[in-house]
């Protein structure tokens, strides 16, 4: 295992890695020994009592953070014709069809950070699904990143929209803002999104649905908070 840095060392000198912390003091003690030079991202890792191997209990969704996530998302849309120049004018990055397809597959192009499709160009989308799919970029209906409405979309977007899905250990990986917002804020969007992903539980769960919750700075150490006390 590498040698942490002096400054991780630092932190978690603050932190008690026995203890399950409320989720407010939990967010203080990630702000408080925040310690990199940039305006680090905090992160929430949620361990699921979840097998996400049967379609039955995949966790998947998206929800707009009511303080944002201090990230400006790079938007690309698949769409044409007028819906085209309806995602041009929502403030889409990117918009094209299968020309954007064809750069993407022949020079490797990712210049963006989310991809937003109509459903008629899902024929399209769909041969970059090996491409897009290991990113976390491919587009999903439940997500809302399928949609003729791409104003609507275009806007949660921009406003802080994010999406939470399980990886292949049933965690879900979300960054919920930046350092700079301070505990509070980063609170209201943690509160936020574990409301979300609640909601979303499958009927086919089974036992205790949140195992673990961690929030962490991109530096920093884990703090680990009671799962007990959420929801």
């Amino acid at each position: 295992m590498p040698k942490r840095g002096k400054n991780y060392r630092a932190a978690a000198e603050n932190i008690d890695k026995t203890t399950l912390y409320d989720a407010d003091k939990a967010l203080e003690l990630v702000v408080e020994n925040s310690k990199a030079k940039f305006d680090e991202s905090v992160e929430v890792h949620l361990k699921l009592g979840v097998d996400g191997r049967h379609a039955d209990q995949q966790v998947r969704g998206a929800i707009v953070l009511p303080n944002g996530t201090g990230k400006t998302n790079r938007v690309l849309v698949f769409a044409k014709g007028p819906k085209a120049s309806e995602a041009e004018a929502a403030g889409a990055d990117y918009v094209g069809a299968e020309e954007l397809a064809q750069k993407i597959q022949s020079e490797n192009w990712f210049d963006f950070d989310v991809v937003v499709a109509t459903p008629d160009m899902m024929g399209v989308v769909g041969r970059l699904g090996k491409i897009l799919g290991p990113k976390g970029l491919m587009p999903n209906p439940k997500s809302g990143t399928v949609t003729m409405d791409l104003e609507k979309a275009l806007t949660e977007i921009k406003a802080g929209k994010v999406e939470y899905r399980l990886d292949k250990a049933n965690i879900i990986h979300v960054a919920i803002g930046k350092v700079s917002f301070g505990a509070e804020k980063l609170n209201e969007n943690f509160n936020a999104l574990i409301d979300a992903v609640i909601k979303a539980k499958p009927a086919a769960a089974k036992g205790q649905y949140l195992r673990t919750v961690t929030v962490a700075s991109t530096m920093g150490p884990g703090v680990k908070v009671n799962p007990a006390k959420l929801g």
